[in-house]
């Protein structure tokens, strides 16, 4: 009895472990399982006025938005049936290979180093790094101006964070912050000279704070957004791209981009292709 005892309780852990690492475990999610399920979770940034924001009421609004709500709705699932997750910089590939997400809409550029660990479907938008300042500012006009000492803020885990120390590092003396709204408040209150990243996500904080910041210099870099998603998963990115592409011919993009971003001043862009790789 013994025996069959310990037997029985050796096979029931098993099974236990089993069911475990089917219901995740370090298995990679299905973005188009969770769909078929009837719900998806899909990771935003919170805190970037014109592409993703939470607003006091508790909902959410912007350009990123717009784009993972039309890929939702290709994918079956309604607005309501959407959990948003904060997406910061820096946890980006980290929750989707834990299956936390099922794909990321959040100012994500495409890269070849992120490619090694995750997928994306896009580009949905091509942007440009640059650089915000404080209104008054008149000596910071671009990437080269930002030597002697010069205090830049950027967030950890983000392509411009990265571009910077790689081309420009010299004496700036760069400011990692875990969210790009730190950035803005650090500046706002003096303690940096300038923030850089993609100049959309800089036209934005410009219009929340008229008058007090601005963006200067033309931008110096290229940035393909992408929507991450879990590596491998083939069938949900070619879901993806093809909403993509319907999203600009139908006309959809555009109207997204004028209702979130348009009123920032920042001009409307001829619409990315789609790269399947």
């Amino acid at each position: 009895m013994r025996i069959t005892r310990t037997v029985r309780t050796a096979v029931a852990a098993l099974a236990l472990a089993a069911v475990a690492t089917a219901c995740g475990g370090d298995e990679e999610r299905s973005a188009t399982q969770s769909a078929a399920e009837g719900n998806l979770t899909v990771g935003i940034k919170f805190d970037q006025p014109g592409l993703g924001l939470r607003t006091p009421d508790g909902s959410f609004t912007g350009f990123d938005v717009e784009v993972a709500k039309y890929v939702a709705d290709k994918l079956g699932v309604a607005p309501e049936n959407i959990e948003w997750k904060e997406a910061p910089s820096a946890q980006r590939e980290t929750l989707i290979q834990n299956g936390e997400v099922d794909y990321v809409v959040a100012t994500y550029s495409i890269t070849d180093a992120r490619k090694e660990k995750v997928d994306f479907a896009g580009p949905y938008f091509v942007a440009g790094q640059s650089l915000l300042v404080r209104e008054d500012n008149t000596d910071i006009t671009g990437p080269e101006s930002l030597s002697g000492g010069k205090r830049l803020c950027s967030v950890t885990g983000s392509t411009p964070a990265q571009n910077i120390l790689d081309n420009y590092a010299g004496d700036v003396q760069l400011q990692p912050y875990d969210t790009y709204s730190a950035c803005v408040e650090a500046l706002r209150n003096g303690s940096v000279d300038a923030v850089t990243t993609d100049d959309i996500i800089l036209a934005g904080y410009a219009a929340q704070y008229p008058g007090e910041l601005k963006v200067v210099g033309e931008p110096f870099t290229e940035e393909r957004y992408g929507i991450g998603l879990a590596k491998g998963d083939d069938e949900t990115r070619g879901t993806i791209n093809d909403a993509i592409d319907e999203m600009i011919s139908d006309g959809s993009w555009e109207a997204a981009f004028e209702e979130t971003v348009g009123a920032s001043g920042y001009a409307l862009p001829t619409p990315p292709t789609v790269d399947r790789y």
